[in-house]
């Protein structure tokens, strides 16, 4: 990070969420889950719609801390690469695992491969984002913000679809027409939409700029922390205000990505890190954030291994004709018996596994960078 005092809260922050991105990831059955580790149906928000969100809000801040410094003192060619190298090796993980199988050949035709994804996604917003924090100052910043923000919203209103005016439903968006007619239904995570696709990366885009706002207040040589912790959460409670209000007439919708997701979600991280921030780095008290410190300090790869190990364990069939996740949450329920607590109890024990991972990682000092 470009600061000379690491801050303990953004990788606490970081390592939070990436524990809640497998909490909410795998659960021992999708037929019992509490509905706040559930995504909305459509339109509304749940705790879990914040996971991501943050997550690339975390990269904006990141991008921040990284790239203050040489910025200042020059950009060279070997920062562009690293960018492009970054990029590409998320995108590669990304369509890995939408493309890998138990079965020989272990691929899936291309012809039928997901081509979008939580890790392309990741890939492609770090590297727009990155060079746009590289190219412009935080005023031009903001305008690209807001700008995004309101295009964005015009497109999703106001472009017909099939003669009539958009329904921001399921079956009538811009973005799903956009992916159906570039991916096609073959290259989408569902036959009429996906919440990862083209035109709902721009917001998403926005989303992580948002996190570079934060990054700059953080870095700002001339603020006191309390400072600096009083405009983070004002920050955080306009966006919120303007958020929900926006939602009224451009409903907040994780799928779409609306610009009042981006908004509403953009507060929330607000408020949770500036609570983080005022904890770990105002008060001093570090022990408690060690964990997700541990869990943070290798995110991506954690969260690689979690999706890829998950998808072995739902793919890979025992005698018996289970699979190994099947079996495993068999033996759990028939031991406690209230469904949704098993479920829940099931990926709490698959977070404390990967916690176990990045823990050794964290102690034998290898920080696997992507």
């Amino acid at each position: 990070m470009g600061a000379n005092k690491r801050i303990l809260s953004v990788d606490i922050f970081r390592g939070i969420t990436i524990a809640a991105m497998i909490l909410v990831n795998t659960p021992g059955t999708w037929s019992h889950v509490y509905a706040p580790l559930l995504h909305a149906d459509w339109h509304g928000l749940t705790p879990t719609d914040l996971i991501f969100p943050f997550f690339l809000f975390i990269v904006g801040m990141s991008i921040t801390f990284a790239y203050s410094s040489k910025k200042e003192g020059g950009i060279t060619s070997d920062v562009y690469k690293k960018i492009i190298s970054r990029t590409l090796k998320l995108i590669f993980l990304g369509l890995f695992l939408s493309a890998f199988t138990v079965h020989f050949p272990f691929f899936k035709d291309l012809s039928t491969v997901r081509i979008p994804g939580v890790l392309q996604r990741i890939g492609v917003v770090f590297f727009i984002a990155s060079l746009l924090f590289i190219k412009f100052n935080w005023k031009v910043l903001l305008g690209i913000f807001v700008s995004i923000l309101i295009i964005y919203w015009l497109l999703l209103t106001q472009i017909p679809i099939n003669g009539v005016a958009p329904l921001l439903t399921v079956d009538s968006n811009l973005p799903a027409v956009i992916d159906l007619k570039i991916l096609t239904s073959n290259h989408t995570w569902k036959t009429n939409y996906d919440p990862e696709g083209i035109l709902s990366t721009l917001p998403a885009i926005a989303t992580s700029i948002f996190g570079m706002f934060l990054g700059m207040i953080l870095l700002n040589k001339n603020s006191q922390p309390n400072q600096k912790l009083k405009q983070i959460i004002s920050i955080g409670i306009l966006a919120l205000v303007i958020g929900y209000a926006w939602g009224t007439i451009f409903p907040i919708n994780k799928a779409l990505w609306t610009s009042s997701f981006v908004l509403v979600t953009g507060g929330w991280a607000c408020i949770v890190y500036g609570i983080i921030y005022y904890f770990a780095d105002i008060l001093g008290y570090e022990n408690w954030g060690k964990p997700a410190i541990i869990f943070g300090s290798n995110a991506i790869t954690v969260y690689f291994l979690s999706s890829f190990i998950s998808k072995c364990f739902g793919m890979i069939h025992l005698p018996n004709g289970k699979s190994i996740h099947g079996f495993l949450y068999d033996t759990l329920s028939s031991v406690i018996t209230i469904p949704k607590l098993s479920s829940l109890i099931y990926a709490v024990i698959v977070i404390l596994f990967y916690y176990g991972i990045a823990y050794v990682l964290y102690k034998k000092k290898i920080f696997i960078k992507v």
